[in-house]
């Protein structure tokens, strides 16, 4: 093993994200793309890339998410939700209930003192519960990303969004705004409706939990993480750099 070096690669639905750490699990250096078609030459390309990166032309690669199979170079295959349990706690250093709202799917973990999984449940049946539900909706609007924040915490109030699925939730948005509603409002009632449906899925996992954490490219959102705060009635810490937390958790799954 190249100086302790280890390579963990995460390719989820919309993103592929590649973290490298040393032999004391310290990120060295990390990669994030667009997905791409071809799941498999991107990832052979973007491990090449890393270890010329790191001068380690032969450190192991673990990989994970649901691209996982179809990564040629990896030493090892780790499912997902332990793989954010053990990246989650790496970097916050406590045990919780980790919420991962991704592209495809949304993730909770009961992450127990040490990392493991001491329990999980997904939602991996419809957009609506997940990341894509405002990838689609919101550019409709046209709310810029870095004014979606803005938008939310000036809403004179929150327009409620009924619908359950991510097509038929456009066509009411669409609906709400030649009605004259607000973008503003409805920019809150999109982030409130998202936040209720991950709520519903965290249910049982959320009592007694000692800390909330939130990661996937959706904690990048204040607005988001403003909601489901709201929603929970406590605070939601996001993870440090919360779209890698999966691609580090592959990573330290392999000893230095």
């Amino acid at each position: 093993m190249s100086q302790g070096f280890r390579i963990g690669i995460d390719v989820g639905s919309t993103t592929t994200k590649l973290v490298a750490v040393d032999e004391r699990g310290e990120i060295m250096s990390w990669l994030l793309e667009m997905g791409q078609p071809r799941v498999r030459d991107q990832a052979s390309r973007m491990i090449a890339a890393m270890r010329e990166r790191l001068g380690a032309p032969g450190c192991p690669v673990v990989a994970t998410g649901y691209g996982r199979k179809l990564v040629a170079d990896a030493t090892k295959v780790v499912t997902e939700i332990s793989c954010h349990a053990r990246g989650a706690y790496h970097r916050t250093g406590k045990p919780g209930v980790l919420i991962d709202v991704g592209g495809q799917d949304t993730k909770v973990v009961r992450v127990g003192p040490g990392g493991e999984v001491a329990d999980f449940t997904m939602n991996d049946k419809c957009a609506a519960g997940t990341g894509r539900f405002l990838e689609v909706i919101l550019p409709r609007l046209g709310v810029p990303w870095d004014e979606v924040d803005t938008q939310f915490q000036t809403a004179p109030k929150t327009v409620p969004i009924s619908s359950t699925c991510t097509v038929f939730a456009e066509s009411e948005v669409i609906s709400l705004l030649a009605n004259g509603e607000s973008v503003e409002g409805i920019v809150k009632g999109l982030h409130t409706a998202l936040a209720d449906r991950v709520a519903a899925l965290a249910g049982r996992l959320l009592a007694g939990a000692p800390a909330v954490f939130l990661s996937g490219g959706v904690a990048r959102n204040p607005a988001m993480v403003a909601a489901l705060s709201a929603k929970l009635q406590r605070e939601v810490t996001v993870v440090p750099d919360p779209q890698l937390v999966g691609a580090l958790g592959a990573a330290l799954s392999l000893p230095a």
